[in-house]
């Protein structure tokens, strides 16, 4: 009985050792995940930028970059951004007949092991 039970445990400890590790692949990195506008006037239009890096270790693709409002439009890389390399997001916000703060979602879709992230826009309006 012992000995099944040390079977057991050693079958079950080398199977997790024989299982791939979970990190392979492309890996998405935001220097920062919240784009802060500030005070801002109502005819205020201005693009910012974000800085992604791909830390995995295979190509990573972006297939998806959509904002939660029209107000904001975000523009992803469109070409494999490729392991220890580094590019931009582009977001512009559009204040134009806004007032008040807000608060944006962009969602990112890829081929990540974090496969979705979310960036957050931020700011106040005023009138």
């Amino acid at each position: 009985m012992k000995f099944l039970f040390l079977s057991l445990i050693i079958g079950f400890y080398s199977i997790g050792f024989a299982q791939k590790n979970l990190e392979d692949g492309p890996y998405l990195h935001v220097e920062n995940d919240t784009i802060h506008y500030g005070i801002i006037n109502q005819d205020y239009s201005e693009l910012k930028t974000l800085k992604i890096t791909n830390s995995g270790n295979q190509p990573l693709i972006i297939s998806k970059c959509k904002a939660s409002c029209g107000c904001t439009v975000p523009s992803c890389p469109s070409t494999p951004i490729l392991p220890g390399k580094s590019d931009w997001i582009n977001v512009r916000y559009d204040a134009k007949g806004k007032s008040g703060r807000f608060l944006k979602t962009i969602t990112i879709t890829s081929n990540a092991v974090n496969h979705t992230i979310y960036l957050k826009v931020k700011g106040f309006v005023k009138q």
